[in-house]
């Protein structure tokens, strides 16, 4: 949920591809992606979700949040 600030969908798609070739626990990208994303932004809530592609026959999905969720009404 932004608030005054967003990202421009290339900017993002870049950055994230930076991440392809370094070797890093997927629960370290997921968390250092909602913290740039965080510092960057500033939104009132955020919600990054990291879906890793199978490695050694283990899919892994990480999930890291910012802020109160809103409540849906």
């Amino acid at each position: 949920m932004p608030d005054e600030r967003c990202v421009e969908l290339k900017s993002l798609k870049l950055y994230l591809w930076a991440f392809r070739d370094e070797g890093h626990f997927h629960e370290a990208v997921t968390n250092r992606i909602c913290d740039d994303l965080v510092r960057a932004l500033d939104p009132r809530w955020i919600e990054v979700v990291g879906d890793f592609a199978v490695r050694g026959g283990i899919h892994t999905v990480v999930t890291a949040r910012h802020g109160e969720r809103p409540v849906d009404r």
